[in-house]
């Protein structure tokens, strides 16, 4: 029997950063699971309707923009200069077709005014040729920037780990050196911050490892290796029975870390290779998924969980049907969203039991997803790499309320803050509000 899950007052989500209702400030929101519950953004809009502003971004990136205070912050990699070749080898068979980069790169930080979308400041944190390729469908500047409400973190992975005022004042930088991805398909996870620690995820075909940082000096506290092969999960942080836990996804565990030393507390498996989705916290549990090869979810019991919880009590619910592949899920007044792979196929399940709601709903314009599902106080959206945006009722009936598309294409997830949506496109940077003015 499955126990209902309830968060008892030991038990915090650590990630669910310091942040108002106007403020977005990780890349997946301010309760780490795609969730503003208080945002409400417009349910239409085109070209021409309830666009606020919309700004070209120099160069690629599919990091997602945050939000916080009167400022929207996006990372980007800007080619520059003549052609010098380098990267690794493409194989001739493989079908994914990674790109090897030509040109040397402007790593770059951006602060935008939110209210007008003009640049309040920018900072290129480094100039470098990338070491290896990236997927024919990525970035060398995946990672999406994170702030504790005193700095801005961007992570540039092999390029650096760069810290920020929020005036843009650089305060410290970190080399971590390259790593090797899977196929150079490139890399994309992001860091997690709690209090005075920063943590990043570096899964590799070499030596993978977790690693700590103090926020304000950048000085290393520790570092963990792993046994796993490349990942683009991002690391989520919570309190279980007042130790403070570094939860990570992995092929094919998904695992507990002390915060405060770095010590492996527990590991259950569960989730197939090319892991990608971040878990999500829910009540006293964990859940994982993964959607490439052994697609499937699994719920975790974090109280009392030790060692390798695999096939114990421990585990709440399995799911092994219809799992994202990119995309993060979405966590919503206990539902779970998740796309079908990237498919345009929307899942909602009960988080509690993992009971399917509804199953592979085909939504009506979104046919390719990258994005990670968001919701708003009233509302789910999906974002399509057409240009296309379905939006639906938040709630466990499919019902499809609006369809808006615009003539850009998007990866990034998008960002909800106030009465704001913001999609970071291939070409603009999008500022969709009602015309009224911002709270």
């Amino acid at each position: 029997m499955l126990t209902r899950l309830i968060v008892p007052a030991s038990f915090a989500l650590l990630t669910a950063l310091p942040a108002d209702a106007q403020d977005w400030p990780q890349w997946r929101g301010p309760l780490g699971t795609g969730e503003a519950p208080d945002a409400d953004p417009p349910l239409t809009w085109s070209a021409d309707e309830n666009i606020r502003w919309k700004v070209p971004i120099p160069g690629r990136g599919h990091g997602s923009p945050i939000v916080f205070g009167d400022l929207v912050f996006v990372l980007t990699a800007e080619p520059f200069g003549a052609e010098v070749g380098g990267g690794a080898d493409i194989a001739a068979d493989d079908w994914r077709r990674p790109v090897a980069p030509t040109r040397k790169q402007r790593f770059m930080v951006f602060a935008l005014r939110r209210a007008t979308g003009e640049v309040a400041w920018s900072d290129v944190a480094i100039e470098a040729l990338p070491h290896e390729t990236t997927h024919g469908d990525g970035t060398w500047a995946s990672s999406s920037a994170l702030t504790d409400g005193e700095r801005l973190y961007a992570f540039f992975g092999s390029r650096g780990l760069f810290a920020y005022d929020l005036s843009g004042e650089r305060l410290w930088e970190v080399q971590l050196g390259n790593i090797e991805t899977r196929k150079g398909f490139g890399e994309g996870s992001s860091p997690a911050v709690f209090g005075d620690t920063l943590v990043v995820q570096r899964d590799q075909e070499g030596p993978s490892y977790l690693v700590a940082f103090d926020v304000a000096t950048g000085e290393e506290r520790w570092r963990t290796e792993r046994d796993d092969v490349t990942t683009w999960s991002t690391p989520l942080v919570t309190e279980v029975d007042g130790r403070a836990q570094v939860i990570t996804g992995g092929t094919p565990y998904v695992r507990g870390y002390d915060l405060a030393t770095g010590k492996e507390l527990w590991r259950c498996e569960g989730l197939g290779g090319n892991q990608i989705p971040n878990p999500v916290l829910f009540g006293d549990a964990v859940i994982a998924m993964s959607g490439y090869r052994d697609p499937g979810a699994v719920a975790v019991r974090l109280t009392g969980a030790a060692g390798d919880v695999s096939g114990s009590d421990a585990v709440l619910w399995t799911v092994e049907r219809h799992t994202s592949y990119v995309p993060s899920p979405l966590l919503a007044d206990g539902l779970l969203f998740f796309i079908k792979s990237n498919a345009g196929m929307l899942s909602c399940v009960d988080a509690e039991s993992g009971g399917a709601l509804y199953s592979a709903e085909r939504l009506p314009t979104v046919a390719n997803v990258y994005a990670s599902p968001v919701a708003s106080r009233d509302h789910v959206y999906v974002v399509g790499r057409d240009g296309a945006t379905d939006v639906l009722a938040r709630g466990p009936d499919y019902e499809v309320l609006a369809s808006n598309t615009l003539d850009d294409s998007f990866d990034a997830s998008p960002a909800l803050a106030g009465n704001e949506l913001y999609l970071r496109g291939a070409q603009h940077l999008y500022c969709i509000a009602a015309d009224v003015e911002r709270d």
